[in-house]
């Protein structure tokens, strides 16, 4: 996870700086470069709003190049980056996951994979294994155009619970 701030200190940071902790939010540079220009933003609710804003019109193109940062649910995600250390926090009701579960959670991600050619996402904070592995069975019935929408909002979910929790 990226270091926790006050809006202040992230409104002052250097614009790389500010683009490195975003990026921990969401690796999708033309929103990266948005959230950071925008600044100073003065307030928290101000810059949760630009995000949210900026967020909403994500294309499948940058959802496909975002997911090159998000590990399976399920798996371990590798490495001692502030991205890794957030997906590590946010799957962490999985270590409490039962082997059927989790042998469940892992089928219904090659089957996911399989169908839509992409890592199955979901905002896994706040969720039980259980549910994640419910909402894995729901969205294998979506069709292409619904999955990528469902997608596209739980990365935005993702996104806005990062920044939420690095902007204090």
């Amino acid at each position: 996870m990226a270091a926790e701030m006050s809006i202040d200190a992230f409104d002052a940071l250097p614009a790389d700086a500010a683009a490195s902790t975003v990026r921990v939010w969401a690796a999708i540079p033309t929103w990266v470069d948005a959230v950071v220009a925008a600044r100073p933003y003065g307030t928290r609710e101000a810059l949760i709003t630009r995000a949210d804003e900026r967020a909403r019109t994500w294309t499948r193109t940058e959802l496909d190049a975002a997911l090159a940062h998000h590990p399976r649910i399920g798996e371990k995600p590798q490495g001692a980056g502030a991205e890794a250390a957030a997906s590590r926090r946010e799957q962490a009701s999985m270590s409490s996951a039962g082997a059927a579960t989790t042998a469940a959670i892992a089928d219904g991600n090659a089957a996911y994979e399989k169908r839509f050619g992409r890592v199955f996402l979901i905002r896994a904070a706040g969720r039980t294994p259980e549910q994640m592995r419910a909402e894995l069975d729901r969205r294998l019935g979506n069709d292409d155009e619904t999955e990528a929408a469902e997608a596209l909002d739980q990365l935005r979910e993702i996104a806005l619970l990062r920044l939420e929790t690095t902007i204090v």
